[in-house]
């Protein structure tokens, strides 16, 4: 028997960061690869009693199909959260932030379509993005994000533009009220529809990022958001919420796809934020997390300042970027800093054209305090083995 696999599949790439996530189930591996959120706060004891409460209450519900938009109390949840008007007919609860991004791509992509993406960008939005067959647009980008100018020089005939403003993965930059205020403009000017993605936006460690870029032009962008990083990243849930003429289309292909996100999950999640429990649970996140990149910034500086090797302080999010002297290879480093039993993930995987070999990024987020001196002492030792002469 002879399977021919469709033209698409031939475009589907593995994961660069779940390949490396296997190499660190090696026994003893500190690993800053994964993007994972420290598993110290998930709230166990409200899921524990959500569990109970939803199947006592709702236990037919919770365990038979359901509709497509997703649980209705949760959808309301969502927009009533979100700092500009939003109806939660808008609101479309999906598998992860992942599968939106799936849907995104099922909708508006089309062969050889232009996607501007930032420099560089979201490694999962690309593989999502790519079956589709599209022709991805490098824009330029600095600490804040979009180059604006760039931007406009690129934007003619492109579907959209994603783009994550808020502790970026993978760099942790944040995009300022300045920049914000400027790429809406642009994008509103000449008509350039704009997928927002926000995972991180509320792990801010001192203040709050500006309002989103959606808030500013609703009808010209998608927004994205995610339960997995302030709750459970195993239950799988997300959302998106859309211009009313473009739902209805998102909706189908959600449809298609899975009929529905868990009813289960939903029912769990809209149960353990009653009563305002994220404005309880999320700053024990941010302060764990501001700790650790704290604790990753000082090792940084007492083994590699002068080495050559720079990085940024991110004030918030997940992230650090390192930037290594010029010559060097962090895709030809990670097998080097792997027999040191520690792991990274090369920034070569995050651009979408001309990677810059000499990136890399590091996750400060699941490591203790001294797993992280541990592993950026060895890091200092590969990188300083590897020094161009």
């Amino acid at each position: 028997m002879k399977w021919t696999q469709a033209a698409r599949a031939e475009k589907m790439n593995p994961s660069v960061i779940r390949e490396i996530l296997k190499v660190t189930e090696k026994p003893g591996i500190i690993s800053f690869a994964g993007g994972l959120p420290s598993p110290k706060t998930f709230p166990i004891d409200a899921f524990a009693a959500a569990c109970a409460t939803v199947l006592a209450t709702d236990g037919e519900g919770a365990l038979q199909y359901a509709a497509s938009e997703g649980y209705a109390p949760l959808r309301d949840w969502v927009a009533n959260s979100l700092p500009w008007d939003v109806d939660p007919a808008q609101v479309l609860i999906t598998t992860g932030s992942q599968q939106a991004l799936d849907l995104i791509a099922k909708v508006l992509i089309d062969k050889d379509s232009k996607v501007l993406v930032e420099t560089p960008t979201y490694l999962g939005a690309l593989q999502a993005f790519t079956p589709m067959e599209p022709r991805f647009v490098s824009v330029a980008s600095d600490a804040e994000g979009i180059d604006v100018p760039d931007l406009k020089a690129k934007a003619k005939d492109a579907r959209f533009l994603y783009v994550v403003p808020n502790f970026q993965n993978p760099t942790g930059a944040l995009m300022g009220e300045g920049r914000r205020t400027e790429l809406s403009a642009a994008a509103a000017q000449i008509g350039l529809p704009m997928v927002e993605d926000n995972p991180y936006g509320d792990l801010w460690f001192d203040q709050p990022p500006p309002v989103p870029l959606t808030a500013r032009n609703p009808d010209g962008c998608i927004y994205m958001g995610s339960f997995s990083k302030t709750l459970a990243p195993g239950l799988r849930l997300g959302f998106l919420v859309a211009p009313k003429a473009l739902y209805p289309k998102l909706l189908q292909a959600k449809q298609a796809a899975d009929l529905h996100t868990p009813s289960f999950n939903q029912r769990m999640v809209a149960e353990v934020l009653k009563g305002n429990f994220l404005d309880r649970h999320v700053p024990t996140i941010r302060a764990l997390y501001k700790s650790q990149r704290d604790a990753m910034l000082a090792a940084l500086d007492t083994h590699l300042a002068g080495s050559g090797v720079t990085w940024n302080t991110p004030d918030g999010g997940m992230f650090l970027w390192l930037k290594l002297p010029h010559g060097m290879s962090a895709v030809d480093l990670l097998p080097k800093a792997v027999e040191r039993n520690v792991a990274f993930v090369p920034g070569a995987a995050f651009y979408a054209d001309n990677p810059q070999l000499n990136t890399l990024r590091l996750s400060f987020v699941t490591a203790s305090v001294d797993q992280i001196n541990t592993g950026i002492a060895a890091l200092a030792d590969v990188f300083n083995l590897e020094k161009p002469t």
